[in-house]
């Protein structure tokens, strides 16, 4: 069979499924996400409300993947070395155009703790410097920043966010205050995996570059989930892991290095080719799993034909019908912002009097959801994800099992 012929029957379950979406009504009806909510299979009798945590791959996309390693398979050394360039910086424009940067600007990495770790190995810091990490960023993003710059006398800042801001400017006024004559970089989540606060990114950004500070963003919960432009946004780094919100197969990631900033850059890995003076030397591991990368391509195609704004509004959507559904309740209190300048998709709920790790564990053994159980900065709540897969009726039956479990 030609290259052509096997590319085609590898992405066409991708094509079906997009057919199936075009099929339907786009008026934004319950019968469409139902239709997509379909293609997301899941164990049976299992509800998924964690994608925060690790995201869902949609059939047609895993089908695709298997198919593509089947193809380098057959022929093995064809595909890993240049058979497929072409396809790989197709997909690399594809994801520029995600974020509406240039494909010069992105590399194709494994997920977010990755690009953190470009990031604080490479930025030339001195002894005294400071970089700026709120007390909710995830240990992952901490972490290189401790080992890496650590040993040098790096100074880590960390100031508190509130769990309920009222306002953007509350949580800009925290960052401004931390601010100092040494402040070299701001190491910040889009949205935080803690609580779902979102953050807002551009203040910030616009903030920090009139100090000539960095801005580094670990983009994990946000890239998929919410329509993110990040020309508009103006930070210098943008990492992801494209398993969550993008719906990829496993061990993608997408790292974003503004033009004017990549010179702050060193790669992890070193191989044949390291004198590349692109951002494609970050992403030079020689042997890779590129049957993978092409999925994150057809997983990107699929994702397209939904729209990143009907899916941001999805999202919001899904979003006020839960909290619609639960704010006179007694039992269930929401410590995630209510604004949507400062929440999404993920939403924090702790069923008052209860033990946390009880009630996912109640939700999970007795109704067969699974969500994530909170229990730093004293959350004592579980965090639902609202990925386009779930539906109000879903919901419905998450809002029936927290209030039996309230009450009981």
């Amino acid at each position: 069979m030609t290259p052509d012929k096997l590319w085609a029957q590898a992405t066409k379950p991708v094509q079906y499924a997009i057919d199936a979406l075009r099929g339907q009504a786009t008026n934004g009806s319950e019968s469409y996400w139902e239709t997509v909510q379909s293609q997301f299979p899941f164990a049976k009798g299992l509800t998924y409300f964690n994608n925060g945590s690790l995201g869902a791959c949609p059939a047609p996309i895993r089908e695709a993947a298997h198919s593509f390693r089947n193809m380098l398979d057959d022929f093995p050394s064809k595909y890993m070395w240049g058979g497929w360039e072409t396809e790989k910086e197709t997909v690399r424009t594809q994801v520029a155009d995600l974020f509406s940067v240039s494909s010069e600007e992105i590399a194709l990495i494994h997920n977010t703790t990755e690009g953190m770790n470009l990031i604080a190995r490479g930025i030339d810091l001195k002894e005294g410097d400071e970089v700026i990490l709120a007390d909710h960023e995830h240990t992952s993003a901490v972490a290189p920043w401790t080992v890496w710059q650590g040993p040098k006398g790096i100074r880590l800042v960390r100031p508190t966010l509130p769990i309920l801001p009222e306002s953007t400017d509350e949580i800009i006024n925290i960052y401004r205050k931390s601010i100092g004559p040494k402040t070299k970089v701001i190491s910040i989540c889009h949205l935080v995996n803690t609580n779902g606060m979102l953050l807002p990114i551009k203040e910030i950004s616009e903030m920090a570059h009139k100090k000539g500070i960095l801005v580094a963003v670990d983009g994990a919960q946000g890239a998929g989930m919410l329509n993110t432009d990040l020309t508009e946004m103006d930070c210098d780094f943008y990492t992801v892991s494209a398993h969550k919100w993008l719906f990829s197969p496993k061990g993608m990631g997408i790292f974003y290095a503004k033009k004017e900033a990549q010179h702050h850059l060193r790669p992890l890995i070193v191989a044949r080719g390291y004198e590349d003076t692109s951002i494609r030397r970050l992403e030079n591991y020689n042997t890779r799993n590129l049957p993978e990368l092409l999925a994150l391509g057809a997983a990107l195609d699929y994702r397209d034909v939904i729209g990143a704004q009907k899916i941001q509004d999805r999202t919001y959507d899904l979003k006020h019908y839960f909290r619609g559904q639960i704010k006179q309740h007694p039992k269930l209190l929401l410590k995630t912002p209510g604004p949507d300048t400062l929440s999404a998709g993920i939403q924090v709920v702790e069923v008052v009097g209860k033990d946390v790790q009880k009630v996912k564990d109640q939700l999970f053994e007795e109704y067969g959801i699974d969500c994530r159980p909170m229990t730093k900065f004293g959350l004592n709540a579980v965090r639902l994800s609202f990925a386009i897969f779930i539906t109000k009726e879903q919901i419905d039956d998450l809002i029936e099992a927290l209030d039996t479990i309230a009450r009981t």
